[in-house]
Parts: structure tokens; C-alpha cells; sequence
């Protein structure tokens, strides 16, 4: 299901719907993931991450919303420019921890799948976010995101993960 949610969010990126869908698909993907490798800071981190997304968008959102009409009402132009700069910076925060926190996440699926493109995916997608003030970041992103797409179909979860051996009872003579 992750994989399924990670190809939608790349698909996403010229359908908004389907971005949505994606990520919340990926979010119960990866808390599946988390359950069956017994590791709940898998789907913890990639929940925080979604957060600080949704509060950046909100945050921006807003901040542009309010220097718009306070803009047009006072008639201060600079007023909407400063508002449009301080929601980029806002959404830019929040947009780096998201990245962090999903490259937390992507790190410990490569650690517990070993399947070393999901490190590749969390490094591509935080430089990217990084590099987003000059735009160029975004086209890092959409490669990160067809990379965990790809990632995620290429790992193998048949079988549960080792567990460790019984202790065996002592023997009586």
C-alpha cells in the first residue's frame, strides 16, 4: 500500500487529488510496516513529518490570506510583499522538517529491509527540500519520491522478521 501511496504522491504532483490520496495511502502503508518490523518510530516519524507539512501549507496559507486583505485594505503594498516572503519562509521550515523526519523514516525501512534505495530516497528528498529556495530542490523531490515508489516495490516483506530463538528450558537429571 506504501508503494502505492508513493506513486500517487509522484502522479500528485500534476494532480493535486491524487496527492492527497498518496499520502495517505503511504501513511498506512508505512504504519503497517512499522507493525510487522516492530519498530513504531517507522510510522511515528513519517506521521510527524505529514504534520509539519499540513501545518506549513496551513501556516503559509494563512499568512498570505491575511497580507492580501491587509494589502487591499490599507492600500500598503509592501504589506502583501513582506507577507509573501514570511509565508515562503514559514512554509520553507516546515517544509525541511517534514523532509528530516521523512528521512528518519526512510533510513530505518532501509535499515530493516535493507533495501538501500529508501536511504538514497530520505537524502534526495531533504537536499531537495533544502534547495527548494532556488526552485531546483523541487525537481530533487519528484526524483525522491519515484525512487521510494520504486524502493517500496522492490523490497521483499514474505515472511515475518527473525525472531529470536526460545530459551530452552533447563534439563533436569
Amino acid at each position: 500500500m506504501a508503494g502505492i501511496g508513493a506513486l500517487f504522491l509522484v502522479i500528485g504532483s500534476f494532480v493535486p487529488f491524487l496527492g492527497i490520496v498518496g499520502i495517505i495511502l503511504l501513511l498506512v502503508g508505512l504504519r503497517d510496516l512499522a507493525k510487522f518490523y516492530g519498530d513504531s518510530k517507522i510510522f511515528d516519524d513519517s506521521l510527524y513529518a505529514v504534520i509539519f507539512g499540513i501545518i506549513g501549507i496551513v501556516a503559509a496559507g494563512a499568512i498570505l490570506v491575511l497580507a492580501f486583505f491587509g494589502g487591499l485594505f490599507t492600500g500598503a503594498i509592501g504589506l502583501g510583499l513582506l507577507g509573501i516572503f514570511i509565508a515562503a519562509a514559514v512554509a520553507f521550515l516546515f517544509y525541511i522538517l517534514m523532509a528530516v523526519y521523512f528521512r528518519d523514516t526512510f533510513n530505518k525501512l532501509a535499515d530493516k529491509t535493507g533495501q538501500g534505495m529508501f536511504r538514497t530516497a530520505g537524502l534526495l528528498l531533504l537536499i531537495g527540500a533544502i534547495l527548494t529556495i532556488v526552485l531546483v530542490g523541487l525537481i530533487l523531490v519528484f526524483v525522491a519520491w519515484i525512487l521510494l515508489t520504486v524502493a517500496f516495490f522492490s523490497m521483499t516483506t514474505t515472511a515475518k522478521p527473525p525472531q529470536p530463538p526460545a530459551p530452552t528450558p533447563p534439563q533436569t537429571v
